[in-house]
């Protein structure tokens, strides 16, 4: 009995905290999960295209220094980044001074030496490695060496001249102050600061000599007869570097005048014998600007 008793008080002492256990109120904790978005910043890049980056590129091989060479290089904005590649045109003026001397006038100056300046525009593309083609046109104006006026002096040109048509005419004044327009086509190799070339030229001299014509059968019109020939001919040259854009020039160049005439639109006369040919020989020095390239 009192073993009964015993066990009785036991299972009371254990079944008491159990049962408190169940009825006290437990703490739930719940934990929110916080996202934080950020906001980010991407630099984007200027569309830039920066052209005539020019540098002189030193390499080292084997411990020897390799000759220096100028390169002319531009930068082209592509998708993928900047692409760079050398520079394949370029375009410019140029301005010079020079002498000329046709063997046409030497019967008439002893001073065949003819002063004159011109300016002219040129386009220069590369071909192969140091190899360049340039593509010129200039204008010429050559001062007067000689100057013949028949009513001043007695001249070997003095006198009547006939036109085809039997039209009488009478000399009246010529000199050689002229211009000349001319188109030239240049192969250029490029050594350091050094560019020698030669090319072709075609080129047209606009020579003008006064007549007195016939207006109704009475001579007292002045009439100016002039020279519209297209010349071939050839150059060569050397240009120097001095700076990335402005280049020194010296230029020879040598053409003929073959079957010159001098023409009017209401008379054909020409006071030269058929089949003539005629040689001028100029050199000219200048300076030339290099604009731009792509």
């Amino acid at each position: 009995m009192p073993l009964k008793k015993l066990i009785f008080i036991l299972f009371l002492f254990i079944l008491y905290p159990l049962n408190g256990q169940r009825k006290k109120t437990d703490t739930l904790y719940v934990y929110e999960k916080v996202i934080v978005y950020d906001t980010v910043y991407l630099e984007k890049a200027l569309k830039i295209k920066p052209l005539g980056i020019y540098f002189t590129p030193s390499m080292i091989f084997n411990s020897v220094p390799v000759t220096q060479q100028y390169e002319y290089i531009s930068f082209m904005d592509t998708a993928k980044g900047i692409a760079i590649r050398p520079r394949k045109f370029e375009y410019g003026v140029e301005a010079g001074i020079g002498f000329k001397n046709s063997n046409w006038a030497k019967k008439s100056s002893e001073n065949r030496q003819q002063l004159g300046f011109n300016a002219g525009i040129w386009i220069s593309g590369s071909i192969y490695k140091r190899f360049s083609l340039m593509l010129s046109a200039n204008v010429y104006h050559w001062n007067s060496t000689f100057d013949l006026d028949a009513n001043r002096e007695d001249t070997w040109l003095n006198g009547y001249y006939f036109t085809e048509d039997q039209q009488p005419i009478l000399f009246q004044k010529f000199n050689n102050k002229h211009f000349e327009y001319a188109v030239q086509l240049k192969l250029f190799y490029e050594w350091k600061k050094i560019r020698p070339f030669i090319g072709f030229l075609a080129n047209q001299n606009v020579y003008t000599m006064q007549f007195m014509v016939p207006e109704n059968n009475v001579l007292n019109k002045l009439e100016d007869f002039k020279s519209k020939q297209i010349n071939p001919g050839y150059s060569f040259g050397v240009q120097y570097r001095m700076t990335r854009k402005f280049l020194l020039f010296l230029e020879y160049q040598e053409y003929k005048m073959r079957n010159i005439s001098l023409k009017n639109r209401a008379f054909n006369f020409d006071i030269f014998k058929t089949n003539n040919t005629f040689a001028e020989r100029k050199i000219n020095l200048g300076v030339s600007y290099t604009i731009s390239g792509w």
